[in-house]
């Protein structure tokens, strides 16, 4: 198993999460890229968030964050042009030690708060009433989607599609309960004093 791999994280800490979905491709909307429909549902899409005084590009840059206590990794990750592989960088010496039991309630956080700043991504959401989301990994090159993804077998998107039942959540529930380390986000204090 790679160390970069969350499904142990995800069996030990989130079980409610861990299985492998199945949807009828007729009935989902897809997260694919940004720049195609529904391209906002994806936390690369170009949707501002501010926390604790904070600017971030968007959810996965903060998402990323979440990972590091570390001041070095933390202004590294937050300047990078793809904060996901400067993460992957700096993960194996500097990441939190407790990652694994709060990534479900840091994706739920990043998730929460791109609901309350982002118009374009509720009215998205709201559009998507009546259908499954999923994260299509058709392009990626392993054979089976990652815990965040699907892919397409026969005419059912497949896979643990963890972002799109979160969005699913957040669509029909209007909010996602987490609840994080106090120092969750102390990583926006580092930023800060940086400035």
């Amino acid at each position: 198993m790679s160390f970069y791999s969350i499904a142990p994280f995800i069996e030990r800490y989130y079980p409610q999460y861990y299985s492998i979905e199945r949807y009828p491709a007729d009935e989902c909307v897809t997260i694919h890229k940004v720049k195609e429909a529904w391209g906002i549902f994806s936390n690369f899409a170009p949707a501002p968030l501010v926390v604790n005084g904070v600017t971030f590009r968007n959810s996965e840059q903060l998402f990323q964050l979440m990972k590091f206590r570390d001041k070095e990794a933390v202004l590294a990750v937050y300047h990078a042009n793809n904060p996901k592989m400067m993460a992957k960088h700096w993960e194996r010496t500097c990441r939190r030690g407790d990652w694994g039991s709060m990534i479900v309630d840091a994706m739920k956080f990043c998730l929460q708060t791109k609901y309350e700043q982002s118009e374009d991504f509720r009215t998205a959401l709201t559009q998507s009433k009546g259908c499954f989301i999923v994260e299509d990994q058709a392009s990626f090159p392993k054979k089976q989607p990652d815990t965040w993804g699907v892919k397409l077998m026969g005419d059912e998107y497949v896979g643990p599609n963890l972002l799109g039942r979160l969005l699913m959540e957040l669509r029909d529930n209007d909010c996602l309960d987490y609840n994080l380390p106090e120092d969750a986000l102390a990583f926006t204090e580092l930023l800060k004093s940086n400035e």
